[in-house]
């Protein structure tokens, strides 16, 4: 069960996809979670304050899993990798609309509050990386040492331009199966993809 003010979130996550934040009014949002428009103030306060509680929301979603993925014990540091890139893939899959809205962010936002947060959680997935990368090199998991941050805009930039060229990829493929099965496939592709180019810019080598 998810909680009214959830409701709300992701009624207007929709609508911000969709329609962009201008573009999109309070009462349309209240219409698509079916509360009272009231609710809206109620809850966050205004347009802007919902706007702010929706992207920390969904990042601190993805903070979590990095988190919980960096301190495992029981796997070695290409295998943190991997995780990492098959539940940021999934996210990226699953919550196609909010990864729409922060692509637009990235370019357009003026909203100090954001740009601060998006900063912050990229510095941390950086960190992230760094740690895994450092802790790798020590016990010879990997053999190469690419600038971190490179290493980020592979998994990012290769995922987010994927999602967004899927359409046009199936067109091209002439593919007519159901949407999901498609996607099934194209995800699980796009995955096994990146870990190739992981594999390649770390200098990782199964059963070495």
């Amino acid at each position: 069960m998810i909680s009214k003010e959830e409701n709300i979130l992701f009624a207007a996550e929709k609508l911000f996809a969709e329609k962009g934040f201008e573009g999109t009014s309070t009462r349309e949002i209240a219409k698509a979670a079916n509360v009272n428009i009231s609710m809206i103030s109620y809850y966050f306060g205004s347009k802007e304050k919902l706007y702010e509680k929706l992207v920390e929301y969904r990042m601190e979603e993805g903070q979590f899993f990095s988190k919980d993925i960096l301190e495992r014990t029981d796997i070695n540091d290409w295998e943190k990798i991997e995780k990492i890139v098959d539940q940021f893939a999934g996210r990226v899959r699953h919550h196609k609309c909010f990864y729409r809205i922060m692509q637009r962010e990235q370019l357009y936002t003026l909203n100090p509050h954001i740009v601060d947060f998006l900063k912050q959680t990229k510095m941390g997935f950086i960190s992230m990386y760094s740690k895994i990368l450092e802790s790798g090199l020590k016990k010879g998991i990997f053999t190469k040492n690419p600038p971190i941050y490179l290493l980020h805009s592979t998994v990012s930039g290769t995922l987010f331009y994927a999602s967004n060229a899927k359409e046009m990829y199936k067109e091209f493929l002439n593919n007519t199966d159901d949407e999901e099965i498609f996607d099934e496939t194209y995800y699980t592709e796009l995955n096994t993809h990146i870990k190739y180019l992981l594999k390649d810019l770390l200098g990782y080598e199964e059963n070495k």
